[in-house]
């Protein structure tokens, strides 16, 4: 069912993206859903950056990268019943039992989202709040404009934030001994 017929109030779960048009890309947050448009081309030299360097350093490991569109289920649900889904920009996942042909079942141990204009207030607030509820174990947001990376570490039940600049390179708590060099991330 195309969103456009969607009745007011109505609430989406994941059976519903299940059963939508692929070429349309869209997201669930608590049942609400929203479109997702197309990324411009400096997000995806950024997002083409940041996952080179993940791949290069997972290669031969258990933990796996994915860029967007990879669809993550926080908190699903064997008959599809789950309301909150996202496709984040990258997601990495050391458990393998959390994926399928669809994507993650589950929290990934890491994510990233690279904002925009139209998704920043999306991305710090709504998402930033679902990840930590489903304990996500690091959340990265990556800030073009001001050149920031944002980090958001899951230790003993608590969130610790780090923020890092354009010249930084930024360890990956969750992948012990990778690091991301910033500097071709933010470049111009």
């Amino acid at each position: 069912m195309p969103l456009a017929e969607k009745q007011e109030n109505e609430r989406y779960t994941y059976a519903d993206i299940l059963s939508w048009d692929e070429s349309e890309r869209y997201e669930l947050l608590d049942g609400e859903a929203y479109m997702m448009s197309s990324p411009n081309r400096k997000h995806q030299e950024m997002l083409g950056e940041i996952f080179a360097q993940f791949h290069f350093f997972l290669k031969d490991k258990p933990c796996k990268v994915y860029p967007a569109p990879f669809g993550v289920r926080l908190f699903p649900k064997e008959d599809n019943s789950d309301d909150t889904y996202f496709e984040p920009d990258i997601s990495v996942i050391c458990d393998s039992s959390k994926l399928d042909d669809k994507g993650c079942y589950g929290a990934p141990d890491l994510v990233i989202e690279i904002l925009s204009p139209s998704t920043a207030k999306y991305d710090l607030l709504y998402k930033l709040n679902k990840y930590m509820d489903a304990k996500v174990r690091e959340y990265w947001v990556v800030d073009p404009e001001n050149k920031k990376l944002q980090v958001y570490t899951l230790e003993q039940d608590r969130h610790i934030f780090s923020l890092y600049d354009a010249d930084d390179t930024a360890p990956v708590m969750v992948l012990p001994g990778c690091s991301i060099d910033l500097k071709p991330v933010f470049a111009d």
